[in-house]
Parts: structure tokens; sequence; C-alpha cells
């Protein structure tokens, strides 16, 4: 099509929808030549019947236009408006992209954020941004009612001057209403991006836009600083348009503003005759799928580069991706469960915030712990931690409501200290127990050699990953839900100083206390930001074979060698491995004989074993008590026990992972959960069928080696998680 005249510019709107057709009306009406092209046939068969008409209350209008499906336009393309669904960006553009003129454009009139695509395609220099809030929809084929004024914004993209093109376009969309140009269309958008949330919330529902607004305003609130939370950290000028303000409606604002924002808007779309929104029609009256998810790509993927939460926006485009060919289903339920997760994100933002603004403090208290040399074999370093970790929680968290020592004769004593609970409404009242260590697998003098050492966001030094950050974690999690006076269950704090050496002289302390309790959290270390849901059972044995002495050169036939049938033993164990079962063996240490021209009459075996399951536990310990010797001579003894039972993933367990998964979803975070190999005192909880959340702890690397290291971010961050957990432990 020719795409200039003498008196009045040519258009062609790709897409004669909503949005497209109201544009395509008032421009017709104007005396623009204007081109319809949409994939509907039984839409353009009526425009061509009829003309396209725009309805307005009682009253209907129409213009002629020429309307064709694309497969039958046939010509050059010069100013393209594009308004088709967001999910159909990609197609249309691919068909634009061959036909457009050197000298044409083509501009994004569409929710959501698709210029960065037309430009990939068709290049920025043929590429206008804009921004439409136009209430109107397709109620029947060919006729558009007009559902009020709205608010049209044009602009160069990524905020550059306005330009002569830009300026001639709204000149010319103005026959439509209040059109301008900007070079702040972003701004705009991201403010549109949050009042589309809304709207898009509403469709959850059945029920007019405005009374559902006005009725969960902590979920729209919470909703829309979410993604405002975005366009601020993008260094985004948020835009006003129609009633709609953002201002009020980002996180640190002033809730009489943000409630005088609502009773605006609110207002507002109260005179507007559309009372449903867009997305509500595609769902219920459409049948059709949502855009939303193409929407809030760009929001979603901006997020997670900036770890910031979209839980309540996830949630919302979860939930409308639910009700497609469904919406029978749509319920006000689901907003009062959105109103919910809004107060829960609001509690994690401010622990987040309130540990963030402590974070140096946080650190010093972990160079203060690391500064504690606690070595499992040095009673007098043990005593002299425990001594100052009391006197730290007494200043951190006051007085408990009760303190045990439990001390141990030939081990670290066990600290036990109770704090109650606060506005929890749990049925189970029994406490937390908050589960940690003391001691370290380094030697007494390490810290000489290796002090704590921060540099940037790393951390070292002898035990700051396993796991003494994960105290620090602790206590500044019940810090915090102390100083913003959040709710949490009544919690057990028990620390003990022989985990590394196998518990052996607390393992039964905790098992008691675990019966006692409705559930564990276990501060050990994260398996590469994972928490925990399953751990290995550990057996320690000892392979010993009694053998007979002789002289091996003079008398060789007379002696009965220990270490040949150990040889023989430790193939015969060797075949005992299951690695699909999740069973491995080793035989780490080997000792016989005295000298090498005496046959052996005595070798050692040590060995490690690691099951996944009971069923192979027993296999082992069955496998491992009938070893009989392959030469009579000799006597072959097993020694030693598990020294953890199997931890395993059970439902409950599954549960608990679940919820910190949940958690830390309002924190912006993602968390995985992992199988591992290696043991904690969780593996004496679970087996005494007290549910665990393990390796809630640190995050970092290198446990029990000289690359220890763990983050200050990490450290805030698995704070915060913890705290929000038990915040949400209160709850239910």
């Amino acid at each position: 099509m020719n795409d200039t005249t003498a008196q009045r510019a040519s258009y062609t709107v790709v897409g004669a929808g909503a949005i497209g057709g109201t544009l395509a009306f008032a421009l017709a009406r104007a005396g623009h030549p204007v081109t319809v092209v949409d994939a509907d046939r039984d839409h353009v068969a009526a425009i061509r019947a009829d003309g396209l008409v725009v309805a307005r209350g009682d009253t209907r209008s129409s213009v002629p236009v020429t309307a064709v499906t694309p497969d039958e336009f046939d010509g050059t393309l010069g100013r393209v408006l594009l308004a088709v669904k967001a999910q159909a960006t990609g197609t249309a553009v691919d068909w634009i992209a061959p036909r457009l003129a050197p000298d044409g454009y083509v501009v994004s009139l569409q929710n959501g954020f698709n210029e960065a695509l037309i430009a990939e395609r068709v290049g920025a220099g043929r590429t206008v941004a804009a921004f439409v809030n136009i209430f109107a929809d397709v109620v029947e084929p060919g006729v558009v009612l007009d559902g009020g004024a709205g608010a049209l914004v044009v602009g160069e993209p990524e905020g550059a001057p306005v330009s002569e093109r830009v300026r001639d376009l709204v000149a010319d969309l103005q026959s439509w209403g209040p059109a301008v140009a900007s070079d702040n269309v972003e701004g705009y958008l991201w403010a549109k991006a949050g009042f589309g949330a809304m709207l898009a919330a509403t469709a959850l529902a059945d029920a007019p836009m405005a009374d559902l607004i006005d009725r969960h305003r902590p979920a729209m609130a919470a909703l829309t600083g979410e993604i405002f939370a975005v366009a601020d950290r993008l260094g985004v000028t948020l835009e006003p348009f129609d009633a709609f303000d953002p201002l009020p409606l980002r996180r640190a604002a002033d809730p009489a503003d943000r409630d005088a924002g609502f009773d605006r808007l609110t207002a507002w779309l109260r005179t507007q005759s559309k009372d449903r929104s867009g997305i509500w029609r595609d769902l219920a009256v459409r049948r059709r799928p949502v855009e939303v998810t193409t929407h809030y790509a760009d929001v979603f993927a901006h997020a997670a580069r900036e770890g910031l939460p979209t839980t309540l926006l996830r949630t919302v485009v979860d939930g409308l991706l639910l009700l497609e060919g469904a919406p029978q289903e749509m319920a006000e339920s689901r907003l009062d469960a959105l109103d919910r997760l809004a107060v829960d994100a609001s509690r994690a933002a401010a622990v987040r915030e309130w540990l963030e603004g402590h974070r140096e403090e946080l650190v010093t208290d972990l160079a203060d712990c690391t500064a504690q040399g606690s070595a499992s074999d040095d009673p007098d370093a043990l005593d002299a931690c425990l001594g100052w970790l009391r006197d730290w929680l007494d200043r951190h968290l006051g007085t408990p409501d009760a303190e045990e020592i439990l001390p141990r004769a030939d081990a670290g004593d066990i600290l036990v200290r109770r704090y109650p609970g606060r506005d929890s409404a749990a049925a189970d009242g029994r406490p937390v127990l908050l589960l940690g260590h003391y001691d370290t697998v380094w030697p007494t003098g390490t810290l000489d050699d290796w002090p704590f050492t921060r540099d940037g966001d790393r951390v070292t030094g002898p035990g700051v990953f396993d796991m003494k950050a994960g105290l620090v974690q602790a206590v500044w999690a019940l810090r915090a839900l102390d100083a913003l006076g959040l709710p949490r269950p009544a919690c057990t704090l028990m620390l003990n100083g022989d985990e590394e050496t196998g518990s052996l002289a607390s393992h039964e302390a905790i098992v008691e206390e675990a019966r006692g309790s409705r559930l564990a959290m276990v501060f050990e270390a994260a398996a590469d930001g994972a928490v925990k849901t399953a751990r290995k059972g550990v057996g320690l044995f000892t392979l010993t074979v009694a053998g007979r002495e002789a002289h091996a050169g003079l008398d060789p036939a007379a002696g009965a060698s220990a270490v040949d049938e150990l040889a023989h033993q430790i193939l015969r164990l060797a075949g005992l491995r299951d690695h699909e079962a999740g069973t491995s063996l080793n035989v780490g240490v080997v000792e016989g004989g005295t000298r090498s021209n005496v046959t052996a009459g005595r070798a050692v075996a040590r060995i490690d074993v690691r099951v996944a399951s009971a069923a192979e536990r027993e296999r082992i310990s069955r496998a491992l008590a009938a070893l009989a010797p392959v030469d009579a001579r000799t006597r072959v003894e097993i020694t030693g026990d598990w020294n953890r039972p199997v931890f395993e993933r059970t439902e409950q367990v599954a549960a608990l992972a679940g919820l910190a998964r949940r958690c830390a979803g309002l924190l912006g975070e993602e968390l995985a959960e992992a199988s591992v190999g290696g043991a904690s005192d969780g593996n004496f909880v679970a087996a005494a069928g007290t549910p665990v959340l393990d390796g809630i702890g640190a995050l970092g690397s290198g446990a029990h080696a000289r690359s220890e290291n763990t983050s200050v971010s990490g450290l805030v961050g698995r704070s915060a998680l913890a705290a929000t957990v038990l915040v949400a432990l209160a709850a239910d």
C-alpha cells in the first residue's frame, strides 16, 4: 500500500482487536487511509461487510477501512501500528519485516515489553516505543466496545529524545484522544506493568476489578511493590497515568498515601464501562490462553538477575495459567490467599532488610566465633569456646527460659537453651530444635597461621563453613525476629562439642531432645546452596585377621599369613559395594606384619561404609557378620558399629524442604534440595522419627580443608531464610 497521501498519512494496523481496533477507528474517522490486518477471518469479514464498528453504550458508529488477513495482504508497509497479543509478537514481526519499507517503522501498541524483540527483527531505527492504556474489548466480530478514556504515550526506544516522526505520529493519534510524546516511555511501561498485574490478579475471581482491588489492597500493594522494586533497581523513573500513581505503591511508601492512591484508582475504575479485565475475558469468554506469561517475562528475568523476589507475581501468573480452560474455578478465595502471601512476603522483606542493616555485626560475630579455637580433641579449648558462646548468647538473645549444661567426660559439654515462642498459632506447641555443634576438625594452633580473613564477600578461616557461620546465622535469625516483633515458635538451641568425632558422647541426648521436639533445623552447611533432605548412614568397622608367624625363608609352609588373608577379605568387601543403591565401602587404612622375613601374624583394615537406606544397612551388617577366613588356619574378626543411622527423605522431610523453598521464594531466592554422602547429627534426629531440615547453614565450600570458606552475603541470606522459616512455622 502506498504510505503517503496529499492530506493524511496512511497506517497499517496489525491486530485489530481492542487496542488496534480502537485506534484504527479513530484514525480512519479522521480521514487517514487505514488497513487492518488480522488473523481472525470472521473479524475481517465483518469489517469488510459493515465497516469497523465502535460501540459506546447503546450507540454504534462505523467507519470503512480496508481489512485483510495476513495471507491476503499484498504490498509494502510504512507506518505499522502493532497491536497483537504479546505472545504473538515474534510471529507478527516476522511477517512484517520483509514487507517493511526502508523508512517505515513499527510501533508497539501492546502490553508488556516488546520493543527489544521488534528491534531485533526489523532494526532499532525502525522501532518506536509506546505505552497504551485503553479500556476496550472486542465484543463480537467487527465490533469494539469503547471502555472509556485512557492514556497513550509514544517515544523513541531507550529514552532517546523525541523525534520528528514521533511528533507526527502523536499528532495523528490525537484523533483518538490525549496522545502525548515522551522520552520516558520505559517509565510508563514499568508503571503499567504494576497496574496490569493488579488487573491480572482480579481475573483470579469473577467480580468487578474495582471491587476486588479495593477489597484486597494488601495483595495489590505487595504485587505492584515487587514489580516496582525491580524498576527501582534498574533506575527507571516511574510515570503516573490516568488515575494510577505508581509512587504510593512502592515498598517504602507511606501507608496513608497508599490508601489514598487506592481510593483514587478504584473510584476511577468504577466510572469505566469495562468492569473486568481483558485477561478475565480471555479466560471466561474467549476461552483462549492468557498473555501474562509473555508480559512479565522481562520482569522475572530482571528480578532473577537482581536477586529480587517476585513471589506474588509468580503466584498470579501460575493461578491464571491454571484457570485456562477452567474459568469456573475463578474464586475470590484465591485473592484471600494472595493477601496472606502478601503478609508473608512483607515479613520476609522486613527480615532481610533488618539483617542487611546489621551485616557488619554478623561478620564481626563470625570473626569472634572463629577466633575461639575448638578442636574436638582439646577439652580446654572446648570449655573456653562454650564459655564464650554462653556470654555471646546472653548479649544477643537475653536470658533464656531455661539453660542446661550436660557435662561430658571425654568430649565437649552440651549446651541446651530454651526460648519461648511469641504469637505462635501453630497447633503443635512443641519447640523447634535448633541443632548445631561448636567443635571443629582443626587442631589447636591452626589459628596462629590461618586466622579469620575477609576479602570482600569471601570469608576464610578454620571452621567458618563447618559450622561457625551456621551458629551465627541461627542466633541472628532469632535476634531479627525479636527486633521486629515477628511471630516465632518456641525454640530449643542445642549445641554439642563432639560432632566432628561422631557425636559418640552426645547422640543419646540429641535423640532424647529430638523426641520432645516438633522438628529440627540443623545448621550444618548447605550442599552447593541446597538443603539436605537425605544423608547416608555411616558405619566405621575394623577387620582384624589373626595368622600364624613363621620364618618366611627357612620355614615358609609353617606360617599362615594374616596379610594374605586380609587381601582376600578386602576383595570380598569390594564386592559389597552397590553404587546404584547408594552403598560405598572404603578400606582406608591397612596395617599388617612386623618384618619382611616374618610371615605376618596379624593384619588390620579400617573400613568406612556409607548406605542410603535401612535395607542396605541390614545387608551390609549381615555380610560383615558372615565373613569367614579363606585360609582355615587364620581367624577374622569384625568390630565397630554403625556410627550414624540413615537419614531418609520421608514425606515429612520433603514437606519441610518445600516450606523452606517457599520461604526462599519470599526472599527472591531459589532453594534446591540434595542427598549427600556425609552424615550429621540430623541422622540421629531423623532416625528417631522427628522431621529434619538439614543444611540450612552456611553457603560456601571446603569443609575440613584449607580452602574452607563462606560468604558475607550468604551469612545474611541464610539468616533471613532461617528466620522466615521460623515465622512460617509459627503460623502452621
